[in-house]
């Protein structure tokens, strides 16, 4: 309990209770608990777009707020990690300078248009899902969940950039138990939704560890800037994958006929 606690009050605005004494070991182990702080977050995000779908439909005041939703829930915490993650990654300079320009507190142009673009394409994204309402339903309860997990994968399967910091305590403290648990947690909220929701898991995972690959041959392993980069572009990952499956009649049988609106 204390580590799901740990996890829930880092990665999220939730605050429970006071947590004055922690270490860098306490929050290495709540790692194990990042997919369950997903399924929280995912079963807000569901519950207030449910009430908003039913009394005012989809239009683009409620697409903006479906968008804005998980910054609110989590304090803009990943969106921080993939600004600063552009800047330093795509900045054309050495592995060194990369890494200085990400931990600086500042944000720059380019880090700021790439979000910009991002948040864009996920109201593109949810105002077509739209359509479909039942869909994007299960996306707003899943894309959480899934990038979380892949923040699990992201955290365990490479090293760590840096000689110290927090990311390493994540590192060095997510085990096979940690991964086996936190996909557990992935697979068991996915089954349920049909072999769609289960492919858009394996396209959050997949496009994780790729995108999580190529930054580490580039920086020598990860940062926790890249930890959030990695959750920030899974969950549009997963958006784009359920837009896929609504537009391609070929594969539209993998949602079960439940994305008739």
């Amino acid at each position: 309990m204390k580590s799901f606690i740990t996890a829930l009050q880092f990665l999220t605005r939730i605050n429970l209770v006071s947590q004055p004494d922690l270490t860098i070991e306490d929050f290495g182990r709540s790692v194990r608990c990042f997919t369950l702080v997903g399924l929280v977050l995912g079963s807000i995000q569901f519950l207030i777009g449910s009430v908003l779908y039913s009394f005012l439909g989809i239009s683009y005041v409620t697409a903006a707020i479906f968008v804005l939703l998980p910054i609110l829930l989590t304090g803009g915490l990943h969106c921080d990690g993939f600004m600063d993650t552009v800047d330093g990654l795509f900045s054309g300079r050495s592995r060194e300078r990369m890494l200085e320009i990400m931990k600086d507190s500042r944000t720059g142009s380019f880090g700021v248009v790439a979000f910009g673009c991002c948040l864009l394409l996920d109201f593109a994204l949810v105002l077509d899902l739209g359509a479909a309402p039942t869909v994007l339903l299960v996306a707003l309860f899943v894309m959480p969940i899934f990038a979380r997990f892949s923040m699990v994968l992201a955290v365990a399967a490479f090293p760590y950039a840096r000689p110290e910091g927090m990311g390493k305590a994540f590192h060095e403290m997510a085990g096979r138990g940690t991964v086996a648990f936190a996909g557990a947690v992935a697979l068991v909220c996915a089954a349920p939704w049909g072999p769609g929701t289960l492919l858009a898991l394996a396209v959050a995972v997949l496009f994780g560890l790729a995108f999580d690959r190529y930054a580490a041959k580039k920086l020598g392993g990860l940062t926790g800037d890249l930890y959030g980069a990695t959750e920030k572009l899974t969950e549009t990952a997963v958006l784009f994958t359920y837009w896929i499956l609504i537009h391609l009649p070929q594969a539209q049988m993998l949602l079960g006929g439940w994305h008739i609106s």
